[in-house]
């Protein structure tokens, strides 16, 4: 199996698992110059509907750390950047309430981390 094929698998994880959760998938695979964006999501949190920028990583053991340990500080700005980009792309308000969010997939566990940054 390539990494594709185990991207597509976590993806669908994730999907499954913000689905469980109450939320709704706005978009996928949202590729802009210099990144992708792995799944959009709206969900109600705090009174509220966000827009939510999710990042998927998905390890099967520990041995090279956490999943969400990946999503570095350049990851960080590039999930940003892409952010903004759909926000025009869209035509959507960057006044909406938003959040950046990390969908973590360790072997079987699949854990989702609720505004892991801000911008």
């Amino acid at each position: 199996m390539n990494n594709r094929d185990k991207g597509r698998i976590g993806e669908d994880l994730a999907v499954s698992r913000i689905l469980k959760d109450g939320g709704r998938i706005v978009d996928r695979n949202f590729y802009f110059k210099g990144g992708e964006i792995d799944i959009i999501a709206a969900e109600k949190w705090l009174g509220e509907e966000y827009l939510c920028f999710i990042e998927v990583k998905m390890r099967e053991n520990t041995a090279n750390g956490y999943p969400e340990e990946a999503v570095d500080r350049a990851k960080q700005k590039k999930l940003i950047k892409g952010a903004m980009t759909y926000l025009k792309y869209r035509g959507l308000s960057f006044e909406r309430p938003m959040r950046f969010d990390v969908i973590s997939i360790l072997g079987e566990e699949v854990k989702w981390i609720k505004n892991a940054f801000t911008a």
